[in-house]
Parts: C-alpha cells; structure tokens; sequence
C-alpha cells in the first residue's frame, strides 16, 4: 500500500469510533433476533494456552450471563506459526508462569504429547462437546494431557465425529477470521488467551453483562509494577526488536522506562522483520495484529493507528542508521522515535524527508545520517542480533531477557521481564 493511501485507510481501520459502531451493530443484531449473548472458544487439545483459558469459561459465564459456544481446532497453519518447534518449546516454559501470575494451573514439567495420546484428547473433547459441561471436562482432559497421562473420554466416539468437529471448528475459525487456538470470539472482535480476556470483560462489563461491578476482573490486566527498585547490582536487559513490528513499537518506551527505573543497561538487539527473513506473515494475520495493537496501545496510552508499513527500504534504512546511532550514544533515541514515526505518525521512513526528520530529533546531524545509510555493516550485526534470538529459543519481536536468562516474547509480558529484574537484583 502506497504511504499516501496507508495514512488514509489506516486510521480508518484502527478507529475508536469504527468499532464502537460494528459493536453497537452487532449488538441491535443479536436484540432483534433475541439471541443470548455469546462467546465462541476455538480450543486447541495442545496448545497449552487453551488450557488456561479453558479453566475460565464456567467463571466468565457465571459472571456475566453468556454462553460459550465451543469449537474444536487443531495446530495452526505453518504460515501462522512458521517456528513451530520454538513456539511449542517456548509455551511449555511460559505457560505456568502465566498460569501462577492469574492463579490457573499447568504443570511446570509438562511435555508435548504424544500423537496417542493428543488423539485420545481430541477423542474426549469432541465427546464432551455433547454435552454442557464442556469447559470442566476440558480442563479434566486437559490436566490429564499435560500431566502425561491418557484422557478418559466418556462414550466411545468415532475417528470420523472426531475429524468432523476439527475439520468445523478449523472452517468456522476461518469464517470469522482467524488462524489459533484459545481464540475467544465476541460479536465482530478476537481475544486470545487469559492475556486478552480483560478486553471482552471490559466490553462485556459496558454492555451492563457483569453481575459483579465491584469484584477483581477474572484475568485483569497485567502491566509493569515500578515498585521501589531493591538493593542490588544493575542488570543488563536485551531487548530484540524490529522496525516493522507494531508490538516492538507497544513494548520499547516501556522497557526503557523499565531500564531508568532500575539503573539497568539496555542492550539494543535490532533484527530484520520476520517477512525479510522469509517467514510469511498471512494477510489475516496483519489484520488481527493490527487491530490487537491498537487496543493494546491504548490500554498502555501510546499512539498507534496511522500507519506507514516500513517494510523493504524502510527497515533497512532505519536499521543502518541505529546500527550508527547506537555507537554515538543515540540509539534508544531513534529506535522508538522511528517506531513510533512508523506507526504512530504515518512516517514514511523508506523517504529521506521521513528518515532523514526522525534521525535529527533523535539527535543525529544529517552528515551522521549520511555516513551511517552508506555503510552495509548493519547486515552482519542484525544477523548477529537474529542468531542470537534463536539461540535464546525465539524467533520473533519484541523479545527480552534479563542478564541472559530465560527470555519473554511478546509486549505482554513486561510484568514477567520485571520480576526478573527485580530477582536478578536480589529483590
């Protein structure tokens, strides 16, 4: 899409004003029709976020008068989860730290499943859609999962019901416009995980659906504490981000903030965007991304919404610039600046008038500019940066880890990185 043309339909897109409306339609819909509010849950048998999620479906139905309608999916498409072996490796080690900080349950030593024992899973999930009680024998089936143990299905259930129900929850799942599993489907909007659920308890509670006001959201949001920073040596955070990635843009100032807060050196580890290292983002894809970003950046307040991809010349650019600034003291600098010109402010940084403005106030001369966009060595470092990510055991931005230890994906993980400031400090 043509800059010009992008400033116009991005906003557009990503605007308060045009969601408030499709819901507002959606729900004079759904009251003419007089049907029940409900939520539609895409589980995955092994895919350990959707056993978190499963284990709120009875809360959030109690709590707010809706009903759940499940389907049942298989893995993504290789185009939506194109590291597979790291993202089934890195949710093993991320999934009970998520479960602890909301209270939810996965074994800590769990193991991928065995294809016996994934396809008695599936067996019983697709029994207990049957019936009512779907989310309290998934997470039975899914404790036995994790756990290394056989599910118990209940009736014995065909190969061919049990095809037939993924084959329906994958074609139903592409209708409404998605691509994983523990995806919560509201009325026009996608939720995905225990991390997205406080946005559906946010609408749910406007729309006057929450019989407890006043009580703790199920899944409340989770952020950054900025406690007291404790007694201790400073730290080194690693942070691994790209100029064309709208979460790298939600989770930079955050993570400078972050690094100011508790004296620690931030090490600036720029890649190229996934696409330039030929792994597919589908369009479905960009569209949840950005509309996801956006609600996470307001949630945060940073701007986001008119947007200029810089993909091609304009992450190149921009990452031979940093490449530059950094050694002058002025990366940090740049880098959210050029983030933010990108997704922010409809900045076309593949242009000198766009590179060329966000390197002056970032604090380069345009002779620093100059020098730094004709010098080729920013390919070996970015390569360096991109190798060093999957030798951490992840493959995307943002991406973080504190003094070299278990690194976080993902800008909703910056509670995770700051407790692991904070141990890493003695607090």
């Amino acid at each position: 899409m043509k800059p010009a043309v992008s400033r116009l339909v991005t906003p557009i897109v990503t605007s308060p004003a045009r969601r408030d409306l499709m819901r507002r339609l959606r729900a004079l819909q759904r009251g003419l029709l007089r049907k029940t509010p409900t939520v539609h849950y895409f589980h995955q048998a092994d895919d350990p976020y959707s056993h978190l999620v499963v284990q709120l479906l009875t809360p959030l139905k109690a709590r707010y008068g809706v009903a759940i309608r499940p389907w049942l999916v298989s893995s993504p498409d290789d185009s939506a989860a194109p590291e597979r072996e790291r993202l089934n490796t890195y949710g093993l080690r991320d999934a009970p730290r998520v479960a602890k900080e909301y209270g939810l349950e996965f074994p800590i030593d769990a193991v991928r499943p065995s294809p016996a024992a994934l396809e008695a899973a599936q067996s019983a999930l697709a029994a207990a859609m049957i019936g009512s009680d779907f989310a309290v024998l998934a997470k039975a089936i899914g404790d036995s999962l994790w756990s290394g143990r056989t599910a118990k299905s209940g009736p014995p259930i065909g190969t061919a019901t049990v095809d037939g129900a993924l084959k329906e929850g994958k074609a139903e799942r592409r209708r409404l416009g998605h691509y994983l599993g523990a995806m919560l489907y509201f009325e026009g909007e996608w939720y995905w995980g225990v991390d997205r659920l406080n946005h559906l308890e946010e609408r749910l509670r406007d729309m006057g659906l929450d019989s407890t006001p006043n009580a703790p959201a199920l899944a409340a949001y989770r952020d950054m504490s900025l406690a007291p920073p404790p007694p201790g040596s400073p730290v080194e955070i690693e942070i691994w981000f790209s100029f064309r990635s709208p979460y790298s843009w939600i989770a930079f100032p955050r993570v400078r903030r972050l690094a100011r807060h508790y004296g620690a050196r931030l090490r600036l580890r720029y890649i190229l965007p996934m696409v330039m290292r030929g792994l597919p983002v589908p369009p479905v894809k960009t569209m949840y991304i950005t509309l996801d970003t956006k609600r996470e950046a307001d949630r945060v307040g940073l701007p986001y919404g008119t947007i200029v991809d810089p993909v091609g010349p304009g992450a190149e650019r921009c990452l031979a610039v940093l490449h530059h600034a950094v050694g002058l003291g002025r990366g940090e600098d740049f880098s959210e600046l050029g983030m933010k010109a990108a997704f922010a402010d409809g900045i076309d940084l593949a242009s000198d008038t766009g590179l060329f403005g966000v390197a002056r106030a970032a604090g380069l001369t345009d002779d620093q500019t100059r020098a730094a966009l004709a010098d080729e060595s920013w390919r070996e470092a970015a390569e360096d940066n991109r190798q060093a990510l999957f030798d951490a055991g992840l493959w995307g931005a943002p991406t973080y880890r504190v003094n070299g230890g278990p690194a976080h994906w993902g800008q909703d993980r910056l509670w995770a990185l700051e407790q692991d400031i904070r141990r890493a400090m003695g607090g």
